[in-house]
């Protein structure tokens, strides 16, 4: 099958097979096979960003008492899977 590159907003009504590079903007629905990578802060870089958008994904080296975590945004604060606000301490 032939490799295709585009450089604009692609939409795909039936999926797509292989690897998705770069950003993606938009709902994506189904199952995701493989790895996905969240951009990685620090509690006091991740705390610093103007807005924490409710259900925002992020990595936190740092942020279950200095332990990385998954953080998730509530709109006012990111929170770790103890359901705490993160925390390096």
């Amino acid at each position: 099958m032939a490799s295709t590159t585009f450089s604009g907003p692609v939409t795909s009504t039936n999926g797509f097979i292989g690897d998705v590079t770069g950003n993606v903007t938009g709902n994506v629905t189904g199952t995701v096979t493989g790895t996905v990578t969240l951009p990685t802060y620090t509690v006091t870089s991740a705390n610093a960003l103007a807005t924490k958008p409710a259900g925002k994904l992020i990595y936190v080296s740092n942020g279950l008492a200095g332990n990385p975590c998954i953080a998730v945004g509530n709109g006012t604060n990111w929170i770790s899977p103890a359901g705490t606000t993160i925390s390096a301490t």
